[in-house]
């Protein structure tokens, strides 16, 4: 736990203090912040609040005594309820302060969302009001350093690498006059990232041809496989890491077409979801040229506008992109106005994916996917190529 840059980061915001808590293991973003063992199992609830100014404190159940042992300040014990409600109280200090929580106003950012209604009601009723911590976690779940850039490159060298095998051993397959599906070629992208030294923790690529990426979670399966066949339009969306401590995803979608004269209506919805992720790049590099705050709902907004301005609006139905980190969903701002409105702001260190999408169900679909990184000094930088056409598997 880095105390002295909670205190900074505190005061930065204006806020008195931050309390952290749990319940049968509830908050794992509270464990990873303090540097606790989110393993071991919490049968009763603890509280530890970082004040701005001041010594931290610990309150603990009797049979847990030593729970909060290895964080510094004053530690108090209780056992029956109403003795945990007095020292929570006492512990809080005077009325009037503003503490950040893992809470969410009206949970417009869930993924923080970790502290039940009642726990927040019973610090308001000390006299406190509660603010949420959501850009106080992206500070110190979501920031990548230089090291952690430099592997998220790698990841990305190899990636895209895979990612063009993959199209070629389709294009292989056709030529070939061999059968290959949907399945076959997510195998052969696992099997390419074990080589590579990759990993994307069992959450397997997408490799879907024709309607099947519609839907835009479908995993192909040995039962729904199609065989790829002429006259398909193919999408591929594959992460991974490296398999090294402190490995950083890097998460992509290309689409294409086996042959050589792709469907009209495939090549607009290609080029209208290739605009609107420019658009969304665009934006973003627009707010941090001029020093400007820059939100991940606005971002969304920015995008989402390029579609439904081309009649697709409708069709475009997920987020625009979501946080990169150790995990392919990071902890940090999405780029949402859409299922949730994500108030958090773009800061350097962030990585993040843009990734509009048309789906046209039992018809066909197109995602393009990036991913975008705030350097430390304030540049928006994209790792990787860019799709500007669709690739023509001949």
């Amino acid at each position: 736990m880095d105390l002295a840059r909670i205190r900074a980061e505190l005061k930065e915001r204006n806020i008195d203090g931050w309390l952290f808590c749990d319940f049968h293991n509830r908050d794992p973003i509270a464990y990873r912040v303090l540097g606790l063992d989110f393993g071991k199992f919490t049968s009763r609830r603890w509280f530890y609040f970082i004040p701005t100014e001041g010594e931290p404190r610990r309150l603990v159940h009797s049979v847990e005594k030593t729970k909060l042992d290895a964080l510094p300040g004053k530690k108090d014990v209780y056992l029956p309820w109403e003795q945990l409600h007095a020292l929570l109280r006492d512990l809080l200090g005077e009325p009037g302060k503003k503490i950040a929580m893992q809470y969410s106003a009206l949970n417009n950012i869930p993924y923080v969302a970790m502290v039940d209604a009642g726990t927040v009601e019973l610090v308001k009723s000390f006299g406190h009001e509660v603010v949420s911590s959501a850009d106080l976690v992206q500070i110190f779940e979501a920031i990548i350093d230089e090291k952690g850039y430099q592997l998220h490159l790698e990841a990305c060298e190899r990636v895209q690498r895979i990612k063009n095998e993959a199209f070629a051993k389709i294009g292989d397959a056709i030529r070939g006059g061999e059968e290959t599906t949907e399945y076959a070629i997510q195998r052969f992208i696992v099997q390419r990232f074990e080589e590579e030294g990759l990993t994307c923790e069992e959450e397997w690529p997408i490799v879907g041809v024709n309607e099947h990426p519609a839907d835009p979670h479908f995993e192909p399966t040995p039962d729904n496989t199609y065989v790829i066949k002429k006259g398909d339009t193919v999408l591929i969306d594959l992460w991974a890491k490296r398999k090294v401590p402190g490995g950083i995803f890097y998460d992509i979608t290309w689409c294409g077409y086996v042959g050589e004269d792709p469907p009209a209506r495939y090549v607009e919805i290609f080029n209208v979801v290739r605009d609107a992720r420019i658009a969304a790049v665009d934006f973003v590099r627009e707010k941090f040229s001029k020093g400007e705050p820059c939100f991940g709902w606005e971002v969304d907004s920015a995008c989402r506008k390029v579609v439904a301005d081309a009649g697709y609006g409708d069709y475009f139905i997920h987020r625009t992109g979501h946080s990169i980190g150790q995990e392919v969903h990071g902890n940090g701002v999405h780029i949402d106005n859409l299922e949730t409105k994500d108030e958090r702001q773009l800061v350097p260190g962030i990585c993040f994916s843009i990734e509009p999408g048309i789906y046209l169900e039992g018809e066909m679909a197109v995602r393009s996917e990036i991913n975008v990184f705030i350097t430390l000094e304030g540049e928006v930088v994209v790792a990787g190529d860019e799709q500007q056409e669709l690739i023509l598997i001949k």
